[in-house]
């Protein structure tokens, strides 16, 4: 980045960006100079994305976010930025303004007043939207003195890292991770009651409601998404990243174990997922493995969904193949995939034998931010990987 009035000092900032309700949603990224040129870490409690495309724009500075389309557009004067956070991948695309200071590292108050609830533990949560439809979850948190992180767990994925912190009786959490923009609060209503708020992106807001229930469970993702009857098969063909048509009939996938990926650029949760798909492939690809990813991406126009894949597939090193299957759109995935019941997730990952048979379907993912909920979904993947692989 050229020397402007928009160089970003190295060290913390604090962001804030503002909700239409008038609540901050904060988080802190760190500004390194690497190799003559600024990159930037967002953070999330032990998460960090690098973000690193960052050039001047006329008389701002615009960061890049990552593999999403989306951008931090700034003004930098000093010790101060102000700006907007772009999302380029909506139907209508909107900003979010957004203030930084620099050198501060506190997500929220600097002295918070000691904490005097112990929200702590597993929870049993319902969220509810601004027309009444709900939502089950597992809220999973864990708290030091003022320091709080966590996540929730629903059918459809996880809400990644959660970070934030707990004044007197009130739990605030933030996670800002590129794409998503996420502020949750709650307070007890007695020990083991929460009530609470989650405000989302430029307007969006839910109402949440909590129990302690350290044997709460969801439904098996392993169960929500299944071959309809009369099907023991998956059939596609859609075209690769440079257009040519790919079909899971092609000579590359026969008598191979084949995981098929529903997946979009712009889902957190099918990044996490890839993270981990990827570096897999390339340890046991010579086990007799392929992985297709089918990219649902936001646009329908082949060329702009095509570079967005292409772009998750160079920052993220995916070495499987990646196809244009389509909008982001679930009723429209669900026809562009016939034999399944419904696409109720992404990524949603199907597990093929090598007789070409469909032997299971995953929706959704639980990623590193879930913590041993991760970890037990890595032994069950790699018990059912090594099973099929054997065969």
């Amino acid at each position: 980045m050229t020397s402007t009035d928009n160089t970003i000092k190295p060290g913390s900032w604090r962001v804030a960006l503002q909700h239409a309700d008038g609540k901050e949603i904060p988080f802190v990224m760190e500004a390194e100079e690497k190799s003559g040129k600024t990159v930037l870490f967002l953070i999330n409690g032990e998460e960090r994305i690098l973000v690193d495309e960052i050039e001047q724009a006329g008389d701002s500075v615009k960061i890049g976010l990552h593999i999403f389309d989306a951008d931090l557009i700034a003004k930098v004067e000093g010790e101060k930025m102000t700006g907007r956070f772009v999302k380029n991948d909506t139907a209508t695309p909107y900003s979010v303004p957004f203030t930084a200071e620099h050198g501060k590292s506190n997500r929220f108050e600097e002295n918070p007043a000691p904490a005097s609830f112990d929200f702590g533990g597993k929870w049993e949560v319902l969220f509810t939207d601004r027309d009444g439809k709900s939502y089950k979850a597992i809220g999973e948190f864990e708290q030091k003195d003022n320091y709080a992180t966590g996540t929730f767990m629903t059918e459809t994925g996880d809400y990644r890292y959660l970070e934030g912190q707990v004044a007197g009786n009130a739990l605030k959490l933030s996670t800002f991770d590129g794409n998503h923009t996420y502020l949750f609060t709650a307070t007890p209503e007695n020990d083991s009651t929460l009530k609470g708020n989650f405000y989302s992106g430029m307007n969006y807001s839910e109402t949440w409601t909590a129990k302690r229930n350290p044997d709460v469970q969801l439904a098996s993702a392993d169960t929500l998404t299944y071959l309809k009857p009369g099907y023991e098969t998956l059939s596609f063909s859609f075209p690769n990243l440079e257009g040519e048509q790919v079909s899971l009939a092609d000579n590359k996938y026969k008598g191979k174990v084949v995981l098929v990926q529903l997946l979009g650029s712009w889902c957190p949760n099918c990044m996490d997922e890839t993270n981990f798909l990827a570096p897999y492939y390339d340890k046991n690809k010579d086990r007799g493995l392929e992985i297709i990813g089918l990219g649902f991406e936001r646009s329908p126009e082949f060329d702009k969904a095509a570079a967005r894949l292409k772009k998750m597939q160079e920052r993220l090193n995916v070495n499987y193949d990646l196809l244009v299957a389509g909008t982001s759109d679930k009723e429209a995935a669900a026809k562009a995939l016939p034999a399944l019941n419904h696409v109720l997730s992404y990524p949603t990952t199907i597990f093929i034998g090598r007789d070409g048979k469909v032997r299971k379907i995953h929706t959704g993912f639980s990623g590193p931010g879930t913590g041993k909920y991760y970890e037990e979904w890595v032994v069950d993947f790699n018990k059912t990987m090594d099973e099929l692989l054997a065969e």
